[in-house]
Parts: structure tokens; C-alpha cells; sequence
């Protein structure tokens, strides 16, 4: 059986933290450093994943009031929280909810996401899809793109890499671990969130609904198992 993961935030879900952190931190944010802020930001988040397992609101709170230092910003107990809160809102682009629609009348839909239990809960109630599987990584103890967040996948789904596309917006957390642990086709959607890394060798779209005919091509059809409500 071939199944189909997904990122979540960023691939399926509109991510849009950068907007939240403006809108939290408000005037204590100047205009002319708030991408710089954003961008340290999103990098502080990336250092954060890469050691023990923490709950995410930790991470979110950890990698913004780095950032909040790196800049001079006052930052207060709350502000993570607020951020932290904000993302479960968040909803789908806007080719999403139909392209999972036709996508799963073929193949078995998983979501692997570096997310806790509660917060992902709230989300699938935006994507309005059936998937096999929901993996965390406050289930798999460990963050992608620990190696350890793929292999928890591939435990839970009783397959090996070579039963697996693999769909993200994300080089750097997604495309590059599926690559080392040997998950054979792996698929960027380009949302322009991240610079390529062709060198990765993955396939690459624009938008969700050109997934179908991509996968037509190149992915043999075979039997769906049932799956669980997402």
C-alpha cells in the first residue's frame, strides 16, 4: 500500500506565525526590524526542535523570546501563550480542502506534524479529510527533522520508506529527512516559504491540486484500508 504523509503547517495550513508575532508583540515590534525579527524567529524555532522533546508552546515560547533578546524587544510571560494559541486557527490554502478530497478516493492520508495532541485536534476540524493516521510530535517524543519523528511513522503505519510519498513545503524539515531515511518519492510543494534544494531530489509543484495527476503518473494505485476520522 501506498500512503501519502503530509506537513502540516506550512503545506496544508497556512502558517502564518510571522503576522501573529507582529500582532502580539505590536508597538514593542518596530516596522523596520520586524522581518529580520520574523526570520531570527523562525530560525530560533528550528534550533528549539533540534533537542530533547519539549511541548510546543515551550518551543514557541523558547524561540521567541530568543529572538526578543537578539533584538533588544521587551518580551513577556503571555506572549507565548498568545502565539502559541493563535496557531490551531489558522486555516487551509485555499486548493486544499478539494485537492485531499480527490487524493484520498486513491490513497490512505497521513499527517506527520510537529504539533501537540490538543492543537492538532482543533486543526483537522479545518481540513475536513479522512486520514489513516495523525502523528505528533508529542507522540513521537521528537520533532522533525529528527529522524526519529519518520520512524515513528513508519512504526505506526507497519511500512517501510519505500511505501511512503512524502509532501511538504519544507526542505529543511521534511524533504531532507525523508531523503536520508529512504523515503523514495518526496514531493515540494512550493508556498516560497523556504529557498529550493533541488539537490534533494524531489518533485515540485505549485499547489496541492496538481498532486493528483503528478501521482497518476508515477504512483500505482492499490487497495485502501479503512481509516480513521480526521
Amino acid at each position: 500500500m501506498t500512503y501519502i504523509s503530509f506537513d502540516c503547517y506550512g503545506t496544508l495550513i497556512d502558517f502564518q506565525i510571522d503576522r501573529t508575532l507582529r500582532e502580539v508583540l505590536g508597538e514593542r515590534l518596530p516596522p523596520d526590524i520586524a522581518d529580520a525579527f520574523c526570520s531570527s524567529a523562525a530560525a530560533y524555532r528550528f534550533d528549539e526542535v533540534l533537542g530533547p522533546y519539549a511541548p510546543y508552546r515551550e518551543v514557541i515560547a523558547r524561540s521567541t523570546q530568543r529572538a526578543a533578546a537578539r533584538y533588544g524587544i521587551e518580551y513577556r510571560p503571555e506572549d507565548g501563550s498568545r502565539i502559541f494559541e493563535a496557531i490551531p486557527t489558522y486555516g487551509p490554502f485555499a486548493e486544499v480542502p478539494d485537492a485531499l478530497k480527490a487524493l484520498a478516493e486513491r490513497f490512505p492520508l497521513v499527517i506527520l506534524s510537529n504539533a501537540e495532541e490538543g492543537q492538532m485536534a482543533q486543526t483537522l476540524r479545518h481540513l475536513k479529510t479522512r486520514f489513516q493516521a495523525v502523528l505528533t510530535a508529542e507522540r513521537a517524543r521528537a520533532y522533525k527533522p529528527r529522524l526519529a519523528a519518520f520512524e515513528t511513522m513508519l512504526h505506526v503505519l507497519g511500512c517501510g520508506p519505500e511505501d511512503i510519498v512524502h509532501v511538504s513545503a519544507s526542505p529543511q524539515y521534511d524533504l531532507r529527512p525523508a531523503r536520508d531515511l529512504g523515503i523514495g518519492t518526496r514531493v515540494l510543494v512550493n508556498r516560497d516559504a523556504e529557498p529550493a534544494q533541488p539537490w534533494l531530489g524531489y518533485l515540485e509543484i505549485g499547489e496541492l491540486s496538481e498532486l493528483p495527476s503528478l501521482l497518476g503518473s508515477r504512483v500505482p494505485e492499490r487497495d485502501r484500508c479503512g481509516g480513521t476520522a480526521g
